[in-house]
């Protein structure tokens, strides 16, 4: 029997030997999906979300537990572990309280005998990373569950564990056998069942390279897909930022889960006039970060998630300080047991590096300067990526004007962008296509149903 290993990677060590799924559980599986979905559909709106607010109940009630389990499988610091659990619960009770109201057919403009209704798809395939383990699945799960939709998950063989108790969670919560299932297997397997009958649409994030051949393998077989494929975000700080603040802010905006988010700011865009306190004060929050035991609750930067991710951020270090970048923090790998990495902080940085073109997937921060607002514009939208962004300056007005002009998916004026279940999340250019989150999410797994009447 194959198995996948859940690794502790604060301490490099094998927790536990999971045993993967065979090809005949997961046809099983997905037979059992599409069963299920024939029931699930027609469950009264209430029904389901009374089993919604079930589940919200138990992430809050265990938060401590399942956070625990995140730290201890992926590395993320307890004080952000058990939050992502929070939110997850948040969100349930958002399309709780919500989904009637989305699923409401709406009468047709002009046509006062037509109306617009909206149905569930079928059985979702979600693919999905491990750098949130507990939000990057339930992000989809709730709103495509809320629909009448039903869910097949492939978790990244990183978080088998985490995997594995989110279905539990699911059917401790009272939801039918079916309507949430895990299964582990490989990508490549994973990849295979987006031609499957049962699947009818494709729900991923990872990066970009997967992320093409979901869309290819999607599009050959006429299935709806959504992709979330990553960032390299923006922080621009303007001449008239309140700097104390965005630095304040920019600290935890990079390194939050030790830098290993799509969301998280990764190229700090700086005016001239600003450069020189920004940097500084930017050090000096980097400097006050404590490194080690992510269980220990005052913690900020826990360990990489695994050591094979190590080598590209010293890559991009390194191709940085040959083009005349400046160690402001030089950071880096750490002696000992697991896969610790030291924030490490760049000044000099010039548009030719690979820190400016690449997204830095670690605790690194680039400070480039500039000399215009049209420059520090033209810069940010100068990537393959188009994510989020961040703009900080006191006049709101002007905020707001930049913000129009940024190639993003989301934009936060003074503020780190984080997902909420009520604003559409996802990105433009090679960070996606398509949303989750909110009514706009909400509805991409939905057959948008035209009904006349003569």
């Amino acid at each position: 029997m194959t198995t996948i290993p859940s690794i502790n990677p604060t301490t490099g060590k094998v927790i536990s030997e999971v045993e993967m799924h065979t090809e005949e559980q997961v046809s099983r599986m997905l037979k059992k999906s599409a069963e299920t979905f024939r029931e699930w559909k027609r469950t009264d709106i209430s029904e389901r979300n009374e089993l919604l607010k079930n589940f919200a109940e138990l992430l809050r009630k265990n938060k401590q537990q399942y956070g625990e389990l995140i730290t201890t499988e992926m590395g993320k610091v307890i004080k952000q572990a058990v939050p992502e659990v929070a939110k997850c619960a948040t969100m349930f009770d958002y399309f709780a309280d919500n989904a009637e109201r989305m699923l409401e057919p709406e009468p047709a403009e002009e046509l006062c005998n037509s109306t617009i209704h909206y149905e569930p798809m079928g059985t979702v395939l979600a693919i999905k990373p491990w750098n949130f383990p507990f939000w990057q699945v339930l992000s989809a799960a709730a709103h495509v569950l809320a629909g009448g939709n039903v869910m097949l998950l492939k978790h990244s063989s990183y978080v088998p564990l985490c995997a594995l108790e989110i279905e539990n969670i699911f059917l401790e919560a009272g939801f039918p056998e079916g309507v949430f299932q895990t299964m582990l297997i490989d990508g490549r397997n994973a990849s295979s069942l987006i031609s499957r009958d049962e699947v009818k649409a494709v729900s991923f994030t990872g990066g970009f390279d997967a992320g093409q051949k979901v869309a290819e393998l999607s599009a050959h077989n006429m299935k709806k897909f959504v992709l979330e494929l990553g960032g390299s975000d923006p922080f621009l700080v303007l001449d008239d930022a309140n700097v104390e603040m965005a630095a304040k802010t920019g600290v935890p905006s990079r390194f939050i889960n030790t830098g290993q988010t799509c969301i998280a700011a990764k190229r700090f865009i700086v005016m001239e006039d600003v450069a020189e306190e920004f940097t500084e004060r930017f050090v000096e929050g980097t400097n006050k970060l404590n490194i080690g035991d992510p269980m220990d609750p005052e913690t900020d930067i826990g360990p990489m998630v695994r050591d094979e991710q190590i080598p590209a951020l010293e890559e991009q270090v390194k191709d940085a300080i040959s083009k005349g970048a400046e160690a402001l923090v030089p950071g880096g790998r750490m002696a000992g047991e697991g896969y610790m990495y030291s924030p490490t902080v760049l000044g000099n940085i010039t548009r030719d590096m690979k820190v400016m073109s690449e997204e830095t997937f670690g605790p690194i921060a680039p400070i480039i300067t500039v000399r215009t607002e049209e420059e520090a514009i033209e810069l940010a939208n100068d990537s393959e990526f188009g994510l989020g962004a961040s703009v900080w300056s006191q006049d709101r007005e002007r905020a707001m004007r930049i913000a129009s002009e940024l190639e993003t998916g989301m934009v936060g004026i003074n503020s780190f962008c984080t997902p909420q279940a009520c604003l559409p999340f996802g990105g433009v250019k090679k960070s996606g296509m398509g949303r989750e989150l909110s009514r706009h999410g909400f509805l991409e797994f939905m057959n948008i149903k035209s009904v006349k009447l003569m």
